[in-house]
Parts: structure tokens; sequence; C-alpha cells
């Protein structure tokens, strides 16, 4: 009798053990949650200062451009915060323009990539202070369109196919009249500058003749040229230059480069 006493006594405790480890579980859920949306509010304050901060860097450079659109990357986010380190910060800027000479092609997207990314909580919080990235890394794209009109030869067709960079237009020719020629491109990078250059250009058809074949090197020669950049922010400069099918994709890079500078 007294065993089965023992027994049905134990079995509330039982019970109520369960219950507190329920509430525990509970209580670490909830507390989890609340650190999970502290992290993304920080995320939010901290993205909407960085954008604040480089919309001043961008308009120091003098260079338009709509945004920026800042996301920070790496989880949890509140623990780098308090080492002042940031993974991974993406600035995208839209409608990209500046002046080169008078001229310049606008971007109309660049994609900004910057790696391991120093401020502290104090410099996001006030806007004094730096704000540096180890590496950054740009990528955009130039239509077709604008290129061909700095180009500014009626009928002018560019694509990218095959990775390469092709050309057709028609052109008057002496002796043989007018011929729709067509060829590729060599591509370069110099002083940020893309560079264009046409060397043979052919036609179906088209007469082994010295005088035909001058003015085909000739007319090669007006089609070549150098496409003015705008000004890219955060000192990237353009390293590479590759055909697709949707325009002339450029790659820009730099070390150790102020997202904004002590100065404010």
């Amino acid at each position: 009798m007294a065993d089965s006493y023992q027994e049905y006594e134990g079995r509330p405790r039982r019970r109520g053990g369960r219950r507190v480890l329920i509430g525990f579980v509970v209580l670490i859920l909830v507390l989890g949650g609340l650190l999970v949306v502290a992290d993304r509010l920080a995320v939010g304050f901290a993205e909407r200062a960085i954008a604040d901060q480089v919309r001043q860097e961008v308009a120091k450079q003098q260079v338009q451009a709509s945004g920026p659109d800042v996301k920070v990357g790496g989880f949890p986010f509140l623990t780098q915060v308090v080492n002042g380190r940031y993974e991974a910060i993406s600035i995208v800027l839209t409608d990209l323009s500046g002046n080169v000479e008078g001229k310049a092609v606008s971007l109309p997207k660049l994609d900004i990539d910057a790696r391991n990314v120093k401020a502290s909580m104090d410099t996001l919080r006030t806007g004094q202070g730096e704000v540096v990235a180890e590496s950054v890394k740009g990528t955009g794209t130039i239509t077709y369109d604008s290129v061909t009109k700095l180009i500014d030869r009626k009928g002018i067709k560019l694509a990218g196919q095959d990775g390469k960079l092709t050309v057709t237009g028609p052109v008057q020719l002496p002796v043989v009249g007018e011929m729709t020629v067509h060829g590729t491109a060599n591509l370069a990078v110099q002083k940020g500058q893309v560079v264009i250059k046409f060397e043979r250009l052919t036609a179906d058809g088209l007469p082994n003749i010295p005088l035909v074949q001058g003015a085909i090197s000739t007319y090669a020669k007006q089609l070549s040229i150098n496409v003015p950049l705008p000004p890219l922010p955060f000192g990237l400069k353009v390293q590479e230059v590759r055909p697709l099918p949707e325009g002339l994709a450029v790659t820009a890079a730099a070390q150790n480069v102020p997202l904004r500078s002590s100065a404010g």
C-alpha cells in the first residue's frame, strides 16, 4: 500500500518537471526571437547609415547616381557590430553618370561588393569617422545602344556573340557602291577607358581591289573608339571588359577603399 502511495505521489512531480522544461524552452525561443528581431533592426539601421554616407561620398566625386541600395551581409549581425568589422556590404547604384571631356557613357546599374569593411558603431551612429573596405569590386554593363551613339555611324549594329564583340553596318565603297560589312573588335582597357578597335572588316563578295580594301580599312578606323566611362566611385579602376548579349560588361576593383573619409 505504501509503495502505491509513493508512486502516486511521484507522478505530479514529473508533470511539474515537464511544465518547467516546456516553460524554459518557450523562454529560450522567445529570447531567441527577440535577438533575431534586434539583429534585423540593427541591420536596417546600419544599412540606412551606410547608404547616407555612400551618397555623400558619391556626391563629392561629382558623380550622379540614383540610390544607393545597401545590403549588409553576414549573420548574426550584432557580433559584427561589436567587432566593428562587416563581412560583406553590397551597394547598388543606378543611372550612374558623369562628365569626361564633355561626354561619357552612363551605366544603368553598378553593383559594388565591399568586403571586410571596418566601421565602428559610433561612426555609423554619428556619421563621423572612417568606413574602410579591404577590397571593393564593381560590375556594370554598358549598353550597345550607348556605344553606337558614340560611334555615330548610320546603320551600325553591335552585338556580343561567342565571347566576341561583332559589328555590322553599311558602307559606301568606291567601284562597288554600298555593301554591308561585318567583323569583330579587339577590346582593351587603357587609362580607365574601354578601347574598341576594329582591325579587319569584310563583306560577302567583297572584291580584292586595293582601292576597296583601303576604303574598308579607313572605315574600320572610323568605327574604332575609346568609350569614356563616368568617374567610378570609391577609386574603382576598370580592369576588364567582356562582350555579353546585353552589352559590354566592365569589372572594376580597388583595395583599402574609404567608403567614408574621417573628415565626414
